[in-house]
């Protein structure tokens, strides 16, 4: 395949988590990077879940952590589909920092983000089950990785939920190490160790 025609989708949430990915459609190469000029926060995204989910918007000076992922052209209307409600854009190389020494992939660079953030409510909170699948795809690029991602992603101080017993997330991952993932949200999810404490094998599967 020509350098031009390959396509590279920025994922800064779930599509972090490789399992995630592959719900979706066929990926390829991924690249841990930076990209500069957005931000990401806790927004309603997915009301009809009854969650919040991450979404980025364009700040100038911001600068968000995710992974590049080299995805085929044809697969791409997957993607949009799982994405729907945020517009995918256009990114270009110079926007792009990478944690490695290693040249950036050439090819169309995507990204989808929203207009605008619309906090989380008691309504739509932030959902244990969604957060926990991006941390866990977070990990796979470090511990330090993780701890950025929090880092680099306003809005904890909003409502969450442990809903682990009774996922509102529709791709949700019940055989993850729960331990480790409150571990790294203890201080800045509005949520107490006992709220905390409850893991997916305390709940029937769906």
């Amino acid at each position: 395949m020509s350098k031009l025609n390959r396509h590279y989708i920025f994922g800064y949430g779930s599509l972090i988590n490789s399992l995630s990915r592959a719900v979706t459609g066929e990926s390829g190469s991924v690249l841990p990077v930076k990209v500069c000029g957005y931000e990401r926060s806790w927004s309603v995204m997915s009301a009809d879940f009854g969650m919040s989910s991450v979404a980025v918007v364009q700040r100038e000076g911001a600068i968000c952590n995710g992974v590049l992922v080299e995805v085929p052209e044809s697969e791409i209307q997957h993607f949009d589909l799982r994405e729907r409600g945020y517009q995918r854009s256009r990114i270009e190389a110079h926007q792009i920092q990478t944690y490695q020494e290693v040249d950036l992939p050439e090819g169309t660079l995507w990204i989808y983000h929203a207009c605008e953030i619309v906090v989380p409510t008691h309504t739509c909170p932030i959902a244990l089950s969604y957060a926990d699948v991006i941390l866990a795809g977070c990990i796979e690029h470090g511990h330090e990785f993780a701890l950025e991602f929090i880092a680099l992603t306003k809005g904890w101080e909003y409502p969450a939920l442990n809903d682990r017993n009774t996922p509102r997330y529709p791709r949700v991952q019940r055989q993850l190490h729960t331990p480790v993932l409150n571990r790294l949200v203890a201080d800045v999810i509005r949520l107490s160790d006992e709220q905390l404490s409850a893991s997916y094998d305390e709940g029937s599967a769906d």
